[in-house]
């Protein structure tokens, strides 16, 4: 992270998320200049680069390139001209299979160098350039490649399993297009290796498949454990030293977020390099090939050979043999590390990032997953495959993870914005610095002021009052066109004053409230933040800065942001500009504004007062309105447009301006649901609402012409400040992607054989696996579908070869969950109503819902799956409508769920942080046993929070303990928690429980006997007759001996009055020491 990677931002009034978006991509543009200057550096400090001086290099990375300079750099790590040794690669023309080049160890790798005594009946084939590939092969390896060439998608036939003619060896051959032919990686492959057959390949898939159930099955809300878990299971799946989750911030600096290691090497969690460390030109090849491995950084390179009529050297982008850069080497050997594996953890980006790349769906770098070896490593192709699912699968789950947390971020925002606002209606302007919650509740910061009517009211760390007063002069005197501004570094921002605030104040963001009020937020330099391995970095560590090295580039990055703090997110940012709108509103302005002030207003004017404070609320509900992500759009009572926001003209190609005034169901609706407006226009005239109606929406524009838009629709009144009906609101969601997909396929019964071969047109596409994912049936009905014949698809792979190659799908996503549906049938577990999309024979789109079953033999064993598809009908179409509300609804209990129990623990946490500090204290007896019933109470309520997944609560598990525990303890526990409920019933308790008893130490789940118990005695209290009643617990001291481990330990609760006796026998199996 270069120092050019701070950032100073003046906001305009018309500033919004897209042009932050554009900032990021300009800072990663500008980024490339100083990856390569640094590349220069090290290229002139010699080949093993001893005079290379890394931390001095990042610090002055501010001085120009010549483009010259920059187009070499990127020429060097695309089209480096060298391999590592470990492969070899032939390139070769898609049309004739002519060489067109080679590695310098391909002749002898292959086995093609020239024998001392050649045999007389077998020519001896030469490889040079121009050599027909083929005749470098067997003649069923060369059938092999000649199909592979044939495809549209030739990576998703990757590997291909190759022989050489001379030597017979066995290699894997990656094949990908380049933009002068074909390049084939050929990694030679071990006869014993157990991935070298399809058997072994669909093992590493199997793997990486459970894997992904894992990740799968953690419960939401906590991204930590989701990478703690990811770097866990590849090191298992792996077997390299350590694995880390590499984690990329907004300013391009990365960060080790979590790590998997063997115990004697030294820890990097924790550790934060700068943007230099991973170039932006190696970030990008990431996002093409999105696993790297590099079997030994000491190998020396290996020359690829090329025909001259080339114009310029081979492209190895895609090449899983391409030699690491020189600087990226020499860093491997400095930290310990011979071998490496990188994967790329790819999520989409957002709605401003598509608007950037021309409208398409965007995937964003999020960070790394990296394994390091401290010895020579080189994992097969089949296994590194099987990662690269697994990468894919934890980029999904990682996806959903973030999204939460954006939600969360969102209401957390939006709750503080809400009580902020009605604090200043009901209290005075600096109530909101004073109080709590106050404006350091809206952003993480480590202070914020605000500047009103010349007065100054501090909170945090912030700059004294004749600081701030230089502040605002400053920027008035720059900054004044602006509306705000935000920036990581007061001293690169320009302002003169940025040393005298020392390290407290080094980033900052204002708001402009009037032309002589502002809001202050500030941060201090980075570096407090940071730590290493869970421990402050120290001045004192000794390390060679002169090195490449983790602790040196971690020496490097603290040095860059020493005088610059954490950059302010665009959410923050956000946040802040909608809190600043409403206080524009809110204030008075000293140079006449028309606009009255929330406070200080004459007692003549309340009225006019609260006016303006419902005209403030209603502009900031309009712009929520009008940049809100769902369709949303109204009409007046004449079913005429008065509402369009930005996502429905986005959908619809018709803009704000174009759609005013137009008939919602002559002009924007197709005509099957002009009767469907008109109903839900006349209820919502009643004051019904209406809810999960579907419309049908025309498009405009010649990109949009002809397509149509479905929405799922809620529809309620309008109404204006007399509360009379004035029109109708709907809110919608955009569900057009999945109005193909069916309801679950009714299950058929019978012989599958007879199913499979019949050609009655009734019978829906079938198709079915072994258990090695081959296909071995294809009906009729799928040949009609696809447009393949079951002769040309019997045999292949399913994964890759049929989807994915024959019939290609939508992006790797696509062919990730298709797997690993194939595999959990196999594994047992039925698929139902999954979502299938893919393009046939002739490029058409075809979707469908798959219904996949187990296949299993005479004797019970899956031998494979058996598959459905079948293309929805109109009829399907309110099943369809159903189904995803419920999957909506349900997704959505879980997000609250999740959110409900984090806030749970927050307080659970102080209670249990508030009893550590009393246990450390001077306590009596009884206090002692007062806190271990709290403890006992603490543990049963985090049992609660740890029980709440709904897919265990599914399958009816539940997780038991063993510890030892003592029966008074839980006793004790059980008590305390009926206690208020016995006091407000006005019952007695009684406890007839003999010394030996309390004192009695089992074995069990003490948290589990507790809940029991709990509940069984909350339900005496609550249906015990009052007031004449009361309640016993009574425990006889039998104990009877099952076997030398098991003792039965008899256990009564009752309740009685003087009319009815109640009582309820527990037998408590106890496994005993």
């Amino acid at each position: 992270m270069g120092s050019g990677s701070r950032t100073t931002n003046s906001h305009n009034p018309n500033s919004s998320g897209t042009s932050n978006i554009r900032h990021s991509a300009s800072k990663a543009i500008a980024q490339y200049t100083v990856d390569a200057r640094l590349h220069a550096v090290f290229e002139q400090s010699g080949e093993s680069g001893k005079s290379f001086d890394y931390s001095q290099s990042v610090r002055t990375t501010t001085q120009s390139v010549p483009e010259q300079q920059i187009t070499a750099y990127l020429s060097k790590i695309q089209r480096g001209g060298h391999i590592q040794p470990f492969g070899c690669m032939i390139a070769v023309s898609e049309q004739t299979f002519r060489v067109i080049a080679y590695s310098e160890n391909a002749q002898e790798m292959m086995g093609l160098t020239p024998q001392s005594v050649p045999s007389l009946l077998e020519k001896q084939e030469i490889l040079t350039i121009g050599t027909d590939v083929r005749t470098l092969l067997t003649p069923s390896s060369s059938v092999l490649l000649e199909r592979a060439f044939g495809a549209r998608e030739i990576t998703l036939l990757n590997p291909i399993w190759i022989h050489s003619k001379n030597s017979r060896k066995p290699f894997y051959a990656i094949l990908h297009r380049i933009d002068v032919g074909i390049v084939i990686d050929l990694e030679p492959a071990r006869i014993e290796d157990p991935a070298m057959s399809i058997v072994g390949a669909v093992q590493s898939q199997k793997l990486a498949v459970r894997a992904i159930s894992h990740l799968q099955s953690l419960p939401g809300g906590d991204i930590k454990i989701l990478c703690d878990t990811v770097v866990k299971s590849v090191r298992e799946l792996t077997g390299y030293d350590r694995v880390m989750v590499y984690k990329f911030h907004e300013d391009e600096h990365g960060e080790v977020v979590a790590e998997s290691k063997r115990p004697d090497l030294e820890p990097y969690i924790g550790l934060h390099y700068p943007a230099t460390d991973i170039p932006q030109a190696s970030r990008f090849l990431f996002k093409q090939n999105r696993v790297r491995m590099i079997a030994d950084c000491h190998a020396t390179p290996v020359q690829v050979i090329q025909d001259e009529v080339l114009m310029q050297p081979l492209c190895l982008v895609g090449s899983t043999l391409r030699a690491p850069h020189g600087c990226h080497a020499q860093y491997m050997a400095n930290m310990g590390s011979i071998a490496s594996l990188a994967m790329a953890v790819v999520i989409n980006g957002n709605d401003d990032e598509a608007a950037v790349v021309g409208g398409r769906n965007s995937m964003r770098l999020w960070g790394l997953v990296v394994c390091h070896h401290t010895s020579p490593r080189c994992i097969p192709f089949p296994l590194r495959y099987a990662c690269e699912f697994l990468m894919q699968a934890f980029g999904l789950q990682l996806n959903m993870e973030l999204q939460l947390a954006s939600q969360l971020l969102e209401k957390r925002v939006l709750r503080t914005q809400t009580l902020l606002c009605d604090m200043l209606l009901r209290d005075s302007t600096p109530g909101i610095v004073t109080q709590s919650p106050n404006i350091m509740d809206l952003v993480k910061c480590d202070g914020a002021a605000l500047y009103y009517q010349e007065k100054y009211y501090p909170l945090g760390v912030t700059p004294t009052e004749a600081q701030i007063k230089d502040i605002v002069e400053w920027l008035l005197a720059c900054h004044r066109d602006s509306t705000g501004l935000s920036t990581d570094s007061l001293a690169d921002a320009g302002y003169p004053g940025a040393s005298s605030l020392g390290d407290a104040v080094c980033g900052m963001a204002v708001a402009y409230i009037t032309s002589k009020d502002f809001l202050f937020w500030f941060r201090s330099h980075t570096a407090k933040e940071i730590k290493w391995g869970g421990a402050k970095h120290h001045p004192e560590d000794k390390d060679d800065g002169q090195r490449m090295h983790p602790r040196s580039s971690f020496k490097a990055f603290l040095e860059v942001v020493k005088s610059c703090s954490l950059p302010w997110e665009n959410q923050e940012m956000d946040a802040i500009h909608s809190l600043q709108l409403i206080l524009r509103d809110s204030f008075k302005d000293a140079e006449g504004s028309n606009s009255k002030a929330v406070v200080r207003a004459p007692l003549g004017d309340l009225e006019l007062q609260a006016i303006d404070e419902i005209s403030s609320v209603a502009r900031e509900m309009v712009r929520l309105i009008e940049t809100a992500t769902a369709p949303i759009f109204a009409v007046d009572i004449d079913g005429r447009i008065n509402g369009w926001n930005a996502k429905v003209a986005e959908l619809t190609g018709l803009s704000v301006e174009e759609a005013m005034g137009k008939s919602l169901a002559r002009d924007l609706v197709y005509k099957e649901s002009e009767g469907t407006v008109d109903k839900l226009l006349f209820n919502a005239l009643r004051g019904e609402e209406d809810k999960n109606v579907e419309l049908k929406l025309k498009t405009f524009g010649s990109e949009l012409c002809k397509k149509a838009v479905f929405v799922v629709v809620n529809a309620c009144s309008s109404k204006d400040h007399t509360n009379d009906i004035v029109g109708a609101c709907f809110v919608g969601q955009d569900i057009s992607g999945q109005k193909v997909v069916m309801d679950k396929f009714i299950q058929i019964q019978g012989d599958y054989k007879a199913i499979v071969q019949s050609p009655n047109p009734l019978i829906p596409p079938i198709f079915a696996s072994d258990e090695n994912i081959c296909c071995s049936e294809w009906n009729t009905a799928m040949e009609k579908l696809t447009g393949w014949t079951r002769e040309e698809i019997a045999g292949k792979m399913l994964v890759g070869e049929i989807f994915g190659g024959c019939c290609r799908l939508k992006g790797p996503d696509a062919m990730t969950k298709f797997m690993v549906v194939l595999h959990n049938v196999i594994g047992g577990q039925d698929t139902d109503k999954f979502p299938f999309a893919f393009f046939d024979r002739n490029g058409k789109y075809v979707q469908a819902l798959l219904t996949a079953n187990k296949r299993v033999n005479m004797d019970g064993m899956v031998i494979g799956a058996f598959c459905f598809l079948q293309i929805p009908s109109p009829e399907l179409q309110q099943a369809l409508k159903i189904q995803r509300q419920q999957e909506k609804q349900c997704f959505a209990r879980m997000k609250e769920l999740a959110y409900i129990c984090q806030e749970i623990k927050n307080p659970l946490c102080g209670i249990h942080f508030t009893n550590s500090l009393l246990e450390a204290t001077d306590l009596t007896e009884d206090q002692k046993q007062f806190l271990e019933t709290s403890a006992a109470c603490e543990k049963q309520i985090l049992k609660i929070i740890t029980d709440v997944d709904l897919q265990s609560i599914e399958n009816g598990s539940l997780d038991l303990e063993n510890a030892e525990f003592l029966v008074g303890n839980v006793v004790d526990a059980v008590v305390s928690q009926v206690m208020i409920l016995l006091r407000e019933r006005g019952l007695q308790l009684i406890r007839d429980i003999p010394s030996e008893i309390t004192t009695l130490a089992v074995y069990g789940d003490q948290v589990r006997v507790q809940q029991v118990l709990t509940d069984f005695l909350l339900n005496m209290v609550r249906y015990a007759p009052s007031p004449e009643s009361w309640v016993e617990i009574q425990v006889r001291p039998r104990l009877k001996q099952i076997s030398d481990e098991i003792t039965l330990l008899h256990m009564e609760i009752r309740y009685a009055s003087l009319k009815m006796l109640s009582s309820f026998v527990m037998l408590l199996v106890i496994t005993r020491a």
